[in-house]
């Protein structure tokens, strides 16, 4: 009786308690911004690279004026979210819209965000659309581009920053189908752990501006189910991290429960006025920026902030035009001439051995080796790339696609001799010669180039390519090298 007696009185204090100090109990589960960190940048210097990449966008892709009514609606959105961020690590963001018809979106050091209409089109609520801005905001506030830069100097990563806005499809030049080292690494690739943070930050973000953090992991999932890894471009800029419905889900669990923000009326009318917006094809913004086009119709139109600068950055040695960045001038082979000391890259699914005067770069999927003056914006002109593709049961039509794939990207490519059976390492691939232009010119035309193709099947069925990338001139004097590490490669 009298433990019954206590049981009641102790149930009655501690609901008393709870009574008392709900505020309490509830704030120790607030969600509180992670510090950022101090990469090698500062935040002036991000600026800058910021309005610098900005200025290249203006050359290469189609903007709509910040008075249009998508870009005004982002605004808004992205104002909610920015008054979450503490004014001590806050950045001067901007939005920006652009007329693609692919669903992407991307941030640019210092606080520039660019949206494609196709994805406020492809967003299903008002909540959705914020998860991506939410998402790339992230990115700038974890400053994930600047973390990745340190070892490069603010000249070499200006100098590149043309290739890491031009778009990745169908613009030519063989370098196009990697990553480019520099700036398009650093500033536009993130890995599967930035992406991770992004979303567990831009969470945060949402929750304190009132919207469903789940609605940005839904957008991600959702897309990643229609149209799969491959046929989606936010999708290979922004690698998936894994399950990210249960990732945001773990994350949200414990928050204090909340009335969201889940659509507006002012969202359906804004995505039926984007409907109506000329949106423009991969293809169609790559041949626009090779004639200048963009350049002309956002000056035309208004849409290039007077803060920002279309002139090409002298950091190169050399100018530009309307049409974009300059093209580059010939270099001596004494420039790009690799070392007789190899050292080793361990990749995971494969290791081989490089000049040890010669850089490595890329992302998850493509990795680049290539002397100092041999890669930039433009392109590849010496070098190796080593990539992935689908295998298949039959080794010779599954190169003759890739092949196919390489050509579509590469006007004018051509093979030169049929397939021919190579051995590496005890392991049974393909090698085929192909033709094509490089992105060096001389007297305003460019160079011919030769590149070897080679496959390798892996234990998985995949395949690891490699293209072996010089001018004709040159390739003679590099094929020992180029033989020497192919020789030592190892697929795992």
């Amino acid at each position: 009786m009298y433990r019954q007696k206590f049981s009641v009185r102790a149930l009655a204090f501690f609901l008393a308690l709870v009574i008392a100090q709900p505020f309490a109990l509830a704030q120790s589960s607030q969600p509180v911004l992670p510090d950022p960190g101090s990469p090698g940048i500062n935040k002036e210097q991000q600026e800058k690279l910021g309005l610098q990449a900005m200025g290249e966008v203006y050359k290469q892709m189609p903007v709509l004026p910040d008075s249009s009514r998508e870009t005004q609606y982002i605004r808004q959105i992205a104002g909610k979210l920015q008054a979450t961020i503490p004014a001590d690590k806050n950045w001067p963001y901007q939005f920006h819209v652009i007329q693609a018809a692919d669903i992407n979106a991307f941030a640019l050091p210092g606080g520039p965000i660019f949206v494609n209409v196709g994805t406020i089109t492809a967003a299903e609520n008002e909540a959705q659309l914020a998860g991506v801005l939410a998402h790339e905001m992230s990115h700038v506030y974890m400053q994930h581009s600047a973390k990745q830069a340190p070892k490069a100097g603010i000249a070499e990563i200006i100098a590149g920053l043309a290739g890491a806005v031009l778009p990745q499809s169908g613009v030519g030049g063989l370098g196009r189908l990697g990553i480019q080292l520099g700036a398009g690494t650093l500033l536009m690739k993130y890995s599967r752990k930035d992406e991770a943070q992004a979303d567990a930050v831009g969470a945060i973000i949402m929750y304190k501006a009132g919207y469903n953090p789940q609605a940005m992991a839904d957008f991600f999932e959702t897309l990643q189910k229609k149209y799969g890894s491959g046929g989606l471009q936010i999708l290979s800029d922004h690698p998936n991290p894994g399950n990210r419905t249960a990732s945001v889900q773990k994350e949200i669990a414990n928050w204090p429960h909340k009335n969201y923000i889940n659509d507006s009326a002012q969202f359906a009318q804004v995505k039926q006025d984007a409907s109506h917006v000329k949106a423009y094809s991969a293809q169609e913004i790559a041949n626009g920026a090779k004639s200048g086009m963009w350049l002309r119709e956002n000056q035309k139109n208004g849409s290039i902030p007077a803060n920002v600068s279309t002139t090409s950055s002298n950091a190169t040695g050399s100018g530009a035009g309307e049409g974009g960045a300059a093209a580059p001038t010939d270099v001596s082979y004494n420039s790009v001439k690799p070392s007789g000391n190899f050292t080793q890259l361990n990749q995971g699914s494969f290791t081989i051995a490089y000049p040890d005067n010669w850089k490595t770069g890329g992302d998850q999927n493509t990795v680049l080796i290539a002397p100092q003056q041999g890669a930039g914006q433009n392109g590849i002109s010496y070098g190796v790339m080593i990539g992935g593709a689908q295998g298949g049961s039959n080794l010779d039509q599954s190169t003759q696609q890739l092949i196919q794939t390489m050509q579509q990207q590469n006007p004018g490519m051509q093979v030169s001799g049929d397939l021919r059976p190579v051995e590496v390492n005890g392991v049974q691939g393909r090698s085929a010669l192909l033709t094509g232009n490089s992105p060096l010119q001389l007297n305003g035309k460019p160079l011919p180039e030769r590149d070897w193709l080679v496959t390798v099947p892996r234990p998985d069925g995949s395949l690891i390519y490699l293209v072996f990338v010089s001018p004709e001139r040159d390739f003679s004097q590099l094929h020992t090298t180029y033989q020497k590490m192919l020789d030592s490669l190892q697929v795992r």
